[in-house]
């Protein structure tokens, strides 16, 4: 079963780039701060790179100035999502979260089979508003769809 609103953020690790591989677990994340967290199927990926993480880089200033961290998730290795990061200019404020074996995925109930595509098991596409740890907004997109997990549609959600 998917996370719900009104969830508690399940504990896990993600991995971070920073002087090595560096272990992140989700209480480091969330607890005591705002955070919104998207999700994308893959680092490097058509939609992913030209609108969903450029989106939240054009939009940072906005989730700031509301007290609100932003991170991004992707089933992939941290060396990918370092790279993609760099590739896609995100700033260092915007956390770029490895969940390399899909564990997170897969805890949050929002992991699919991309088998089919080449590219294994992935976290869906969504994005969610968490507080302390606790989901207060939740958008899980439909296959194939980019529409309520984008900036702008967080920060309408929120607002």
């Amino acid at each position: 079963m998917s996370i719900q609103i009104g969830d508690r953020i399940p504990a896990s690790t993600l991995n971070i780039l920073k002087d090595g591989v560096q272990a992140v677990s989700t209480d480091e994340v969330f607890k005591g701060r705002k955070v919104v967290l998207f999700s994308v199927p893959g680092a490097f990926t058509p939609t992913c790179s030209a609108k969903h993480l450029p989106g939240y880089v054009e939009k940072l200033g906005e989730f700031k100035a509301r007290g609100i961290d932003v991170a991004c998730m992707a089933v992939n290795d941290a060396f990918v999502m370092s790279a993609w990061g760099k590739q896609q200019n995100v700033p260092e404020e915007l956390h770029m979260l490895a969940d390399g074996n899909g564990a997170f995925a897969d805890a949050m109930g929002l992991k699919f089979d991309a088998s089919a595509f080449g590219m294994g098991s992935r976290a869906k596409r969504f994005a969610l508003y968490a507080e302390d740890g606790v989901v207060k907004v939740l958008h899980v997109e439909a296959p194939g769809e980019f529409k309520v997990s984008s900036a702008e549609a967080m920060l309408a959600a929120i607002s």
